[in-house]
């Protein structure tokens, strides 16, 4: 079993507040696995501390087998890249999709640069069309299409997904979801993803941790979840909190 990544004892502390503490886990290689808990648990705060964006006070990150210092190279977001919740706040309003699809190529000194920028666009369902729209021109399912492009442009083995659809309509959100598990399995691409949304984790990881105040509460497989063969009593509350949670 080959490790993509491993978290071991994560500390990240904002202004004497401990946002993570003594986080650890194991992420395999082509794995989906799911980050669940309520706003403020750390979900969001472990994903950005692996790609350096939360400053880490105590802890290691080991990424594709390298241990991770205090910031991150180009190599690193070649190999990891992130899909933030907002389709709104993540684009650059003045930019085309061209330009922004160009940006990361340029950055890295990547060539065949239409290539890439043509097959991103097809993967996500987009085409050619789009290239020289601008992001108010989108809908919101098209702009977080346009995202996922430009994190997979650079060919990355692993993605980091925070919400990422949860600004999105039902419908949307569904056809964003199966897109992603798509590309994950064509790309052989290892997930790493934070929802609040038990069914949305249930259907697209196959493990996930239980997160509360900063803390892992427990790891379990996504089939012991649905039949609600869990040890921790939060872990019940959030089960039963979740009115119309898929049994699938």
């Amino acid at each position: 079993m080959t490790v993509s990544i491993t978290v071991e004892g994560l500390e990240v502390v904002f202004d004497r507040f401990r946002a993570l503490k003594g986080v650890s886990l194991e992420l395999r290689e082509g794995e989906s696995y799911g980050l669940v808990g309520e706003s403020g648990s750390g979900k969001s705060t472990l994903l950005r501390a692996i790609t350096g964006l939360a400053p880490a006070s105590s802890g290691t990150i080991t990424v594709n087998g390298k241990t991770l210092g205090k910031t991150r190279d180009k190599a690193f977001y070649r190999e990891v890249q992130m899909v933030f919740q907002d389709p709104y706040g993540s684009l650059h309003p003045r930019q085309t999709v061209d330009r922004l699809l160009q940006e990361p190529l340029a950055i890295h000194g990547i060539a065949e640069g239409e290539k890439r920028i043509e097959r991103a666009l097809d993967e996500v369902g987009l085409g050619k069309g789009f290239r020289f729209r601008y992001a108010h021109q989108l809908s919101g399912g098209q702009r977080q299409r346009v995202a996922i492009a430009r994190a997979l442009i650079l060919e990355p083995s692993i993605l980091l997904l925070d919400e990422p659809t949860s600004a999105l309509d039902a419908s949307v959100q569904a056809e964003v979801l199966n897109l992603l598990e798509e590309v994950r399995r064509r790309r052989k691409l290892t997930f790493l993803m934070v929802s609040h949304d038990l069914a949305i984790i249930t259907h697209m990881c196959e493990r996930l941790m239980v997160m509360q105040n900063g803390e892992a509460v427990e790891t379990l497989t996504a089939s012991q979840l649905i039949g609600h063969r869990v040890s921790e009593d939060y872990t019940r509350n959030l089960l039963r909190a979740s009115e119309g949670f898929v049994r699938v």
